[in-house]
């Protein structure tokens, strides 16, 4: 048995692959990586390819456990490592579409999970130099790099093709927003949760409260429970419009601080998103936000923003506005991706029926999958928002454990979701 480099990864080059394969298991390799083949790594994966009658089979490597495939494991980012076995018979019988310039492997995958399993080994079968050493701060938005826009319109198409087939494709037709319930005491919430951020809050705070709107507003802060001087220093700000709020527990994550915020008399028609150590690039964007919530209407309003380091300076990627979004397709595409951008604002009305997950990673990307799932969402395409990338971010440098449970619990938002879709297109379900 021996490794094949796949040097061609469009369809044309994963079908002469098959062609040429003179043996029921084709073992793939990405070129870019020396892989160290561990004690009987070609018998192991090869048997379990032919006992379990999975398509497609990957494996931990040394120092580098993966995680499992699921139904929601579409986005062509996951990591399989640079090793896989594939069932010659399978893949031939699954094909691929023509004329596809890199997503060959990426719509073979897709198709071969439709009709067989797509198996791990939770066995460390190889050793091999990680593919991509940037830190999770820097790689995470490869996917809105406007270089890369060719590949990721065809990586939209093969995702689309394969939700279609599955029968979770949403076509573009949406509910109403529903009239809003009840009264509420302002028109806007600036929402603010906060753990341990003395260095950053006021920035934050200053800005949101420097709005100049036409309606009346406030700003919700929530403390969860700081250890450190954000209480002090929150509580020496002497505008009414700031609303402390601390939990009467202690086991919330950002989305139990949000569901907090929203769920209280004193939250806004509308809810609108602020990071404890991020800001609002200028006083009209509040105005703004609200303005294009009520102009669709819409369910919940997603901005653009700029990426700026802690004394504001533009980094690399600059402006994240994702233009991937469509009407049309936008809430389909998002299941392939791992974010949707920021600030995000929502109907309080309609948020308060949905809620968010009590997490601090995909708690947002939680609650867009469920609201686009029914509602239209509207977008800005110019930067309303400067995202401060500094130290204390929270995923400026993730250890590949901590990546791996974020990346697992993604996935598993997109099967619960895709599982929701498909029910909603059968009648009855």
């Amino acid at each position: 048995m021996k490794l094949v480099s796949v040097l061609d990864p469009s369809s044309a080059g994963v079908l002469s692959l098959l062609e040429r394969a003179d043996t029921d298991v084709l073992f793939l390799a990405d070129p870019r990586v020396a892989v160290e083949p561990g004690p009987r790594m070609f018998e192991r994966m090869a048997q379990v390819v032919r006992e379990s009658g999975a398509g497609w089979v990957y494996s931990d490597s040394v120092d580098q456990p993966r995680i499992d495939y699921q139904p929601g494991s579409i986005r062509d980012t996951f990591d399989f490592g640079p090793v896989v076995a594939v069932c010659v018979k399978a893949a031939r019988e699954a094909g691929t579409v023509a004329g596809l310039r890199w997503g060959g492997l990426y719509d073979l995958r897709l198709r071969l999970s439709e009709r067989t399993a797509v198996v791990r080994i939770p066995e460390p079968l190889y050793s091999a130099a990680p593919i991509d050493t940037r830190s999770s701060g820097e790689a995470q938005f490869d996917y809105v790099d406007p270089r890369h826009r060719d590949y990721q319109v065809e990586m939209e198409t093969v995702a689309t093709d394969h939700l279609r087939r599955t029968g979770a494709l949403l076509p573009p037709a949406f509910a109403p927003v529903p009239p809003a319930a009840g009264e509420f005491p302002v028109r806007a919430s600036v929402v603010i949760p906060v753990r341990n951020r003395e260095r950053t809050i006021l920035d934050a705070v200053g800005s949101a409260l420097s709005q100049k709107t036409r309606f009346p507003f406030n700003v919700v802060v929530v403390d969860n429970h700081s250890t450190d001087g954000t209480g002090e220093r929150l509580r020496g700000v002497g505008d009414p419009r700031l609303v402390r709020l601390v939990p009467g527990r202690r086991d919330l994550g950002i989305g139990g601080c949000w569901n907090e915020a929203i769920s209280s008399p004193r939250c806004g028609r509308y809810a609108v998103q602020l990071d404890s150590d991020d800001l609002y690039p200028n006083d009209l964007v509040l105005e703004r936000i609200v303005e294009e919530l009520e102009r669709g209407p819409y369910a919940m309003v997603i901005g653009s923003y700029s990426m700026v380091d802690f004394s504001l300076r533009p980094i690399p990627p600059g402006l994240v506005d994702h233009r991937e979004w469509t009407r049309e397709n936008g809430r389909n595409n998002a299941l392939r991706v791992n974010g949707l951008g920021a600030p995000r604002a929502f109907d309080t009305s309609v948020l308060r029926g949905v809620g968010f997950p009590n997490v601090s990673y995909g708690e947002d990307y939680a609650v867009a999958l469920r609201i686009s799932r029914d509602y239209e969402v509207g977008r800005i395409a110019e930067s309303v928002y400067l995202c401060r990338r500094w130290e204390g971010n929270s995923d400026s440098s993730l250890p590949p454990e901590t990546r791996n449970r974020y990346d697992a619990y993604k996935d598993w938002l997109r099967t619960v979701e895709i599982a929701a879709r498909k029910r909603a297109g059968k009648p009855g379900a």
